[in-house]
């Protein structure tokens, strides 16, 4: 996942991360301002407008979601591997930026060419997962269908209950807890 180092990435950090905890994209750029700790003036600076700063949030989500299906186009890696990988990088982003999910449902109601590529890159990470965990599990077509629903969702829970997080923020912030938790899951879902 693409780090966010300078003032005009933390104001996209800070934007996300209330477009999550608003459940909207409909954030002011004071609110924004005053959690990334700048001035108004510094996004009006970087993003000159409020759209501006949302397409880059876009931008940003589609720059990191490339670099989740490059891992899962490894070829010299065993699926499992690579799903693990892969998950472990969709859990950390899901789990730092909560509002992905906020953007997500905003972006398949615009109709600009960077919210339609925010969906079509998604409908391609989503396949590779999917990919993945078909040729890694076995089971009849319908148990697959079902293990991946049990899959998904065991990778968005995190993401979207808060109280979890505030429990044992512990094993989602460090990557081999993280791991230890998409193993776990991935060896429960193969068990017939």
């Amino acid at each position: 996942m693409r780090e966010l180092k300078n003032i005009e990435e933390k104001i996209l950090d800070r934007a996300l991360y209330l477009i999550g905890r608003d459940g909207t994209c409909n954030v002011s750029i004071r609110a924004i301002a005053r959690e990334a700790q700048v001035n108004v003036s510094a996004i009006n600076y970087y993003f000159r407008t409020k759209e501006e700063m949302l397409r880059q949030v876009r931008e940003l989500y589609i720059t990191n979601t490339l670099e989740i299906i490059s891992i899962m186009d490894r070829k010299e890696c065993r699926y499992e591997e690579r799903l693990l990988a892969a998950t472990n990088e969709i859990l950390e982003y899901v789990l730092r930026f909560p509002g992905i999910s906020v953007m997500l449902k905003d972006a398949e109601k615009r109709e600009d060419a960077t919210s339609k590529k925010v969906v079509r890159v998604t409908g391609m990470m989503i396949d590779g997962v999917d990919y993945l965990l078909e040729k890694w599990m076995e089971g009849n077509d319908e148990s697959i269908s079902f293990k991946r629903m049990i899959f998904w969702s065991s990778i968005n829970y995190p993401a979207v209950n808060n109280e979890l997080l505030l429990k044992d923020y512990s094993i989602w912030r460090e990557k081999e807890e993280r791991n230890a938790y998409i193993k776990y899951l991935l060896e429960m879902l193969r068990k017939k």
